[in-house]
Formats: C-alpha cells, structure tokens, sequence
C-alpha cells in the first residue's frame, strides 16, 4: 500500500548520553580546557577526553573545536551546553523534591557571598545559624558577582549574598539591609579634623581602591568619578594595592599610605588606637549599598532562605539600616 510506512522501515535513533557525560562537556565550556575541566570533574583528562568526544561520535556533531592550548565551544555546541545545563538543573529538581518531605533545615547548604561581605557577615552569621539549625552543613565561597551568578544558575551553589542591582533570569532576590559608605583615614590626615566629609574633598586625595571586577569599587566610582586616579602613590603602587582586599586596604591606610572609603561594616577602626584610624560620614546624602539574598527560583528549601533572612536581619551592625519588605 502506498502512503504507509512499515514498522521495520521507520527507524528511531537513540542516545544513550550520561548525566555523567552533560556533567564534563558543562565543565569544558566553563573551563575552555580539559584538563583543568577533569580535575573540576575528580576524573583523569582521558577519561574525561574520551568520554566527550564518544558523546559527539553519538550525537554526530562537533561540541568544542580543539586548537593549541586553546578549547572553544562551536555554535551548536553552546546550544548543547545550554541544554545540557537546563537537564541537570532539572535532575536536581528530582532530588530537591526527594527531600521536601524531609527536614529542609538540613543537610549541605552551599551559600555564596562577595568578597566585601563575605568576611564581615560570615563571623556572627555562622554561629547564630548553627544555633538555630544544628543540621544545617554549611559550604562557604567567596568571590565576584559575576562567578557567583554563573555559580548560582548552575547548581553549584544554593543561595548567594550580593549587592544590588542584581538581575538573573530565574533567579529570585530579597533585599535586607542598606549599608552606608564612610571614609576611612588615618588620624594624623588634614580632613581627619573635620566632623564630616564631602566627596568633593576626595578629588585631589589618594583614595585607595580594589581591583577592576570588585563591584564596590564601581560603585564608589559612580559618586566620586576623582576616585580612580592614582594621586600621588603612582600607577604602578595603585595596581598593587588593587590586587588585594579591603583589610590590605585598611593595613595601609593605617600606616599612612592614603585614605579609602568602605562600607560601614568594613571600616573596623575599633582594631585599630584612635591615634592610627579614623572614620568620617559623608554629608548630606549617604552613598550606600543594599545587600541583598538571591537564589534559583527553582530552590525547594524554602525555610533555609526564609532562615538566612532571619538570621542575617537580626545580626546587623548599628551603621547599617534593616530593610522591612512589606508582604
């Protein structure tokens, strides 16, 4: 009969590709090289080699091409990474949903936060979340946004502490507390003299700053453009000091070497005799930030969020003011 297939003619061809294997072509993209994409991974480079390329022997297309100590992901090969991240995700889903009948206040909880955050809040927020969620296992990072974003998006972290404007699609935020920004100078300096400062007297000062990439250094630059020029210390004194972090900072400026402006929580000149630091307000408006929470709208833990609200909200210092969302 013509018009009709039979079964012995129609042919259906099949993949029999690992979660395994979408776990290392992931790890390849983000790396762009397969050794370091193995090590990610806790396998050997051939394995992980020969694991590749027998998925795009089956899938009869070339994921990455391979040049010289150079790995880039082809056009139809990102499609595939995209995908092959969505059907993780989705895994992970199953799992998550395993332990909604669980206790969600247990078990690894993998929270990120940027590197201006990270060591001033981690010390009180620990001990309080070990109180009142002993089963919680905690796994800390510090790092960009950006790192932390990509990180966040792909499974490998749970919840990360960021600052504002932050905006990811599937990815939910919470806003918890605004921190102002104070110069911190050392005592024997000229504006040391005065009760508060204007960020005009920044101009012609040696503001000492982090690095290109750190969020906070942008967002100073945002009110005091003046701020990113070298000033006396010279460029390449400059680029030493941006490589390091806001206790590097705060160490030089206390011995003299400039002055810097740093969010409230970090200043810390309590560490340090009045005669070495001091800490000055800005007038009138305060440039601030806000600290936010931001998770994948597909986390099924939803008391662990709700806890790190809780916790980090109840712990805050006096210089930093308590967001109060209204439901």
């Amino acid at each position: 009969m013509h018009g009709h297939l039979k079964p012995n003619n129609l042919k259906l061809k099949t993949f029999p590709m690992t979660l395994t294997e979408l776990r290392y072509i992931i790890a390849v993209a983000r790396e762009r090289h397969f050794g370091r994409a193995a090590k990610s991974c806790f396998v050997s480079q051939p394995t992980l080699s020969v694991a590749v390329r027998k998925l795009e022997d089956e899938l009869e297309v070339a994921i990455f091409e391979r040049g010289k100590g150079k790995i880039t992901v082809t056009d139809p090969g990102m499609k595939i990474v995209e995908q092959a991240q969505r059907v993780l995700e989705e895994t992970n889903k199953i799992r998550q949903l395993c332990e909604q009948g669980r206790d969600q206040l247990s078990g690894p909880l993998r929270i990120g936060a940027i590197h201006t955050i990270g060591p001033y809040l981690f010390p009180g927020l620990i001990p309080d979340l070990a109180e009142q969620a002993p089963g919680l296992q905690l796994a800390i990072e510090e790092n960009y946004t950006a790192t932390l974003s990509e990180k966040l998006k792909h499974g490998e972290l749970d919840v990360i502490i960021i600052s504002l404007p932050f905006s990811e699609s599937g990815i939910e935020t919470a806003a918890l507390y605004d921190e102002p920004f104070v110069v911190l100078l050392p005592s024997s300096h000229p504006l040391s003299a005065e009760e508060s400062i204007e960020t005009s007297q920044l101009q012609n000062e040696s503001v000492l700053l982090l690095g290109k990439g750190h969020c906070f250094r942008d967002q100073i630059l945002e009110f005091c453009k003046e701020c990113g020029h070298s000033g006396v210390l010279g460029d390449s004194i400059q680029s030493s000091i941006e490589g390091g972090s806001l206790e590097t900072i705060r160490y030089m400026v206390a011995s003299g070497l400039g002055i810097t402006v740093l969010p409230c929580s970090a200043a810390g000149a309590d560490k340090f005799s009045r005669r070495l630091l001091q800490i000055r307000r800005f007038k009138g408006e305060q440039p601030q930030r806000t600290v936010a929470l931001a998770w994948r709208s597909s986390f099924t833990r939803p008391q662990a969020i709700e806890l790190l609200k809780r916790v980090i909200t109840s712990n805050l210092m006096g210089c930093v003011k308590k967001i109060n969302v209204i439901h």
